[in-house]
């Protein structure tokens, strides 16, 4: 399984930690069936009258809808001042109503607030339940709310993933990976992380590949290849001085190497 600190910080320009080098993912104790959830059973991303946002939470994809002046920081500040305290995120208790109410407030003002995505994920675990209670949404509708809002948010689609697999929708858990090293270009982070996920659902080939590419793109950290290493899956990439600068190049040279050692 992956442990909590094995996924290393993927942006590098989360706005909530100045240190931060993991994001830290809640690893559910058992699996649980759920069904799928939808855009209609989720509720619009167009919050009423008198509701707050919705907003990106990464302060460098922000945009402001029409009329709003107040910078992101400001924004974020107001949402966790009231409702995501450091109190409400590590779950001993609610600011203005129950820890679900707090957390769901969060999460459709900024819907890919990944911090608050963890503390429902947990709540949940906590609570043993799909739905938290005071929680608006099923868990998974925030996760498809999330993506629904901003697509390409790579962390959200990762953190999806291991929700799917945990619950066996291992086929699932695929795709939403898929999806996120399509959007991946040059990321070390985002390939390394799908590399640590792969190795969980015990695709030992394509988390052999991630982890060449997330080398020849430079990332040196070695807990995957140890993981590798410790199960006889973990083979030496080859990293001539004009090895591929691109994450495409990199995924080619990586795939080919994988399939020309591969037992005949």
């Amino acid at each position: 399984m992956i442990a909590p600190h094995q996924l290393i910080n993927i942006t590098g320009k989360l706005p909530w930690a100045n240190v931060l080098t993991a994001l830290v993912l809640v690893l559910w104790g058992a699996s649980q069936a759920q069904a799928q959830v939808s855009s209609a059973s989720c509720g619009s991303l167009q919050n009423v009258a008198g509701r707050f946002g919705p907003f990106d939470y990464r302060a460098d994809h922000f945009k402001p809808p029409p009329g709003e002046t107040r910078a992101h920081s400001y924004l974020l500040k107001l949402v966790h001042d009231a409702h995501f305290t450091p109190e409400a995120e590590a779950l001993l208790r609610g600011v203005s109503t129950e820890m679900g109410g707090d957390l769901s407030f969060t999460l459709r003002a900024f819907p890919n607030h990944h911090r608050a995505l963890l503390a429902m994920m947990r709540l949940g675990e906590k609570q043993k339940s799909l739905q938290p209670k005071g929680a608006e949404f099923p868990i998974e509708c925030w996760f498809e709310r999330a993506i629904r809002f901003q697509s390409e948010d790579t962390i959200v689609r990762m953190m999806y993933a291991i929700f799917l697999h945990k619950n066996n929708r291992v086929d699932e858990a695929r795709n939403q990976l898929e999806t996120s090293l399509k959007m991946a270009n040059d990321s070390a982070f985002t390939h390394y992380n799908a590399g640590l996920i792969y190795f969980d659902i015990k695709d030992y080939d394509r988390a052999l590949a991630q982890a060449h590419i997330a080398l020849r793109l430079g990332l040196r950290s070695t807990g995957l290849s140890e993981q590798l290493k410790a199960l006889g899956k973990w083979r030496e990439p080859d990293l001539p001085a004009d090895a591929p600068a691109t994450a495409d190049a990199a995924v080619s040279a990586a795939v080919a190497a994988s399939q020309a050692s591969a037992p005949q």
